[in-house]
């Protein structure tokens, strides 16, 4: 039985809200929202005490490219105990809606 995962559209992301992402390194060096922690999905599990230590007790925000890698990672850290909401469209969205990126390297951010 699958239970319905927490999400929220970009724009209802709270500015200083704390942000993970999962997306693979050269997704996130491409472009990444401003102030996240990047955490491929396939580190989750191990990197559980850094992910919680991020989220200091807040709301943690999850994204990746479109939703999907995302939301399960949001399942996963709901199950664990963590306040995790998955962002609908992941990054994509998260564009389209002007929401602050920056890239690695300096140049224009965008999604990979």
């Amino acid at each position: 039985m699958s239970f319905p995962v927490p999400a929220a559209a970009p724009g209802d992301v709270p500015g200083d809200a704390p942000l993970l992402d999962v997306r693979e390194d050269q997704e996130w060096a491409a472009g990444h929202a401003e102030g996240a922690l990047h955490v491929p999905m396939g580190q989750v599990i191990e990197r559980l005490d850094e992910i919680t230590a991020h989220a200091a007790g807040s709301t943690l925000y999850v994204l990746c490219r479109v939703g999907g890698r995302s939301a399960q990672v949001t399942a996963y850290l709901t199950r664990q105990g963590v306040d995790a909401v998955n962002v609908e469209g992941g990054m994509e969205a998260w564009r389209a809606a002007g929401k602050p990126m920056v890239s690695e390297h300096g140049a224009e951010p965008f999604v990979l």
